[in-house]
């Protein structure tokens, strides 16, 4: 397992996936290496449903192993949403600054507030959240999946801080360490996000692996 292609076209997951398997020496690509790959539907009803489906659905088509992620926000105050649909919250080829005035809209449209004390800046705390990850593993020389799933909480606020990460990085408020996700070096990132969570428990599995092969 020299190559591992991650079913992703976003570069920043791609860079911490990289930096994640870089002490394995394992090259990572992604589908932006495979431009005839058409566009991969993910339909499922969970984190790890569309994970599975991508992860599948690329390594057959390559036939190399693939590694696919889904992750998302589940924001307490809305229902859990933007959940699955984290990534095209505003719509379908949404990017990051979209999504993100659709959430803090739509929080403060419903007075979400945790009522505890704002940040020394006056930043207010919206919602408790939680960052997800679901990652699979998929080999298509024997149809099997290796699974790992990470979680993070913290809060989302109503302004941005940081300029690291993407996604909702910048409005994703981690008490424990008194930051927003995207004020976070990769390092620091990897250290205590979703996707790192979850990459703690795949990476050693990879390896062992690597190692019996």
């Amino acid at each position: 397992m020299k190559t591992i292609v991650i079913a992703t076209k976003n570069a920043g997951k791609v860079k911490e996936f990289a930096h994640a398997f870089a002490k394995l020496g394992i090259e990572v690509k992604s589908l932006l290496d495979y431009p005839e790959l058409p566009d991969i539907p993910e339909d499922g009803e969970t984190f790890i449903d569309n994970a599975k489906q991508k992860a599948e659905t690329a390594g057959n088509a390559l036939q190399v192993p693939v590694l696919a992620d889904d992750s998302g926000l589940a924001v307490d105050a809305l229902a859990g949403a933007p959940g699955v649909y984290s990534a095209r919250y505003a719509g379908e080829g949404a990017n990051d600054a979209r999504n993100n005035d659709k959430l803090i809209s739509e929080l403060q449209s419903i007075g979400a507030n945790t009522n505890k004390p704002p940040l020394a800046d006056g930043t207010t705390l919206l919602s408790p959240a939680q960052f997800c990850c679901a990652l699979a593993l998929y080999n298509p020389s024997n149809r099997q999946f290796i699974v790992a799933e990470g979680k993070v909480e913290g809060y989302v606020t109503d302004r941005p801080h940081g300029e690291e990460g993407f996604g909702y990085d910048p409005y994703f408020y981690v008490p424990q360490l008194g930051c927003s996700m995207a004020e976070l070096t990769k390092e620091e990132k990897g250290k205590i996000s979703h996707r790192g969570e979850a990459l703690k428990q795949l990476v050693p599995i990879v390896e062992q692996l690597m190692q019996q092969s």
